[in-house]
């Protein structure tokens, strides 16, 4: 009996829908690959700072890793949550041609994350009481306290930095943002390496190299965009429309610093009950290194997240709904397979990960310890990030923070609470609440996905 033939109309029809899919994939490749290169790059400034403090000893490490913690809750995922609303209005205003308002939006952007700065360098200055307020262990509040207090002036350098490189994304100008990061990691290096042994200044060092390399940073790329032809093309001298609408970037720009923040803060808050914990020490450390490790590999998906975004705003901003829903589909399957080969190399590294922070035993076993839990919780974690670029792109950022909310705080933190000091299985107990909120938040997102009318979706960016 011979097979059916399928009639040429049906061959065509396929052949056709998987060409656009191979189309959108190259175009998303084009942009995440740069862009996961940036969000590595940028993310470890902070990761090379608590390596070599870690080298310091068990309490410069605590100390540095609290820090970093605090810094996070507190200021730049407020900052990055707060810039990711140009993610939106640029992305949706370069499709839709609308290129004057570029530059208006990102000096919009600037002013008010500038703002916002002087009050979180406040908070930032009074690391030491906050920590010890809330019942942290008196050495190493000390010490991340020390350590914040240094590190303030690159929080108005990362304001900066989170516009500029938005303004850059949302018209798929992704390259010289890889180099002037690639340039300041090299150099921050060096610099930790300085501060830290050559001239002996400790933790302190480390914190100082962050604020100077955040800096180098704005200042690289604020180079690149005015003299290069390409960068410099839709940015204009500052414009007095900056200081208009204020309150209209705002209610966006709030929504997506809650939508960034809430999970952020969730998974700090795990490093923070920690030090509550029978040995406080060692389980901050452990759990400190598993966050930077968790958030090492999260910056794969940012970037991701940041070209699925990209793609999604441009697309409907040109008014073309059923591409951005095809790029939300090529993106979920990037998301997938990235996930299992984090999955795999996570557990393969498991043993000698730890040696990477610490040269003490009791350290590097715990951390082996919880390595297959943080392989669980970093696939969850990819997918979602993806789904929340699309989020972003769509501008549902207000959705998203009630989902997130759900998710972690009545869910996942409740969970590691009972899990941790009830069931006493101490800092693993933690993160499988995290991994439990995630669960939730992935499956929000996908259902809202799945029912979405992406023809309803189109807006149009006022003038």
């Amino acid at each position: 009996m011979e097979s059916p033939v399928m009639p040429p109309v049906f061959q065509h029809q396929d052949d056709l829908q998987i060409r656009k899919y191979i189309d959108e994939g190259k175009k998303q490749m084009g942009l995440a690959l740069p862009l996961i290169a940036v969000s590595i790059l940028q993310y470890s400034l902070q990761v090379i700072s608590v390596m070599f403090v870690g080298h310091l000893g068990e309490l410069p490490l605590s100390s540095a890793s609290m820090a970093t913690s605090f810094a996070s809750v507190t200021g730049f995922s407020v900052l990055l949550g707060m810039g990711s609303a140009l993610e939106t209005l640029c992305g949706q205003a370069y499709g839709a041609k609308q290129y004057h308002m570029l530059s208006i939006y990102t000096q919009r952007a600037i002013l008010i994350l500038l703002a916002s700065s002087i009050g979180l360098a406040l908070i930032w200055f009074y690391t030491n009481s906050i920590l010890v307020t809330l019942h942290q262990d008196k050495d190493i509040s000390a010490g991340a306290g020390e350590f914040n207090r240094w590190m303030i002036p690159g929080l108005f350098a990362f304001a900066i930095l989170q516009c500029l490189t938005r303004f850059l994304q949302a018209q798929n100008i992704v390259v010289p943002m890889m180099i002037t990061s690639g340039i300041t990691a090299l150099i921050h290096i060096f610099m930790c390496w300085f501060f830290v042994f050559r001239i002996r200044f400790g933790s302190k060092g480390a914190a100082l190299a962050n604020a100077i390399s955040y800096w180098i940073n704005v200042i690289l790329l604020a180079l690149c965009i005015k003299f290069s032809p390409t960068c410099s093309k839709y940015f204009k001298a500052f414009s007095r429309e900056a200081f208009h609408d204020l309150l209209g970037y705002l209610r966006i720009a709030v929504p997506s610093a809650l939508m960034i923040c809430l999970e952020y803060w969730s998974f700090e808050m795990v490093v923070l009950l920690s030090g509550l914990l029978s040995n406080p020490k060692l389980e901050t450390s452990v759990l400190s290194i598993s966050l930077n490790t968790c958030w090492m590999v999260y910056t794969i998906s940012v970037g991701i997240g940041g070209a699925i975004s990209t793609r999604v705003s441009n697309e409907l901003g040109a008014g073309r709904p059923q591409n951005a829903r095809l790029a939300v589909r090529v993106a979920s399957i990037f998301a997938t397979s990235e996930g299992l080969i984090v999955v795999t190399m996570t557990i393969l590294v498991r043993n000698i990960w730890g040696k990477l922070y610490s040269n003490e035993k009791e350290v590097i076993v715990y951390v082996a310890k919880i390595m297959p839990l943080l392989a669980l919780s970093n696939f969850l974690d990819g997918f979602q990030c993806v789904l929340s670029g699309a989020a972003r792109g769509c501008g549902w950022q207000k959705l998203c923070a009630v989902f997130n909310l759900g998710a972690y705080y009545v869910v996942g933190i409740p969970s590691a609470v009972v899990l941790a000091f009830v069931f006493h299985i101490g800092g693993m107990g933690l993160w499988i609440g995290i991994i439990c909120g995630l669960s939730v938040q992935v499956l929000a997102l996908v259902i809202v996905n799945l029912t979405t009318n992406w023809n309803d979706q189109v807006k149009i960016i006022p003038d």
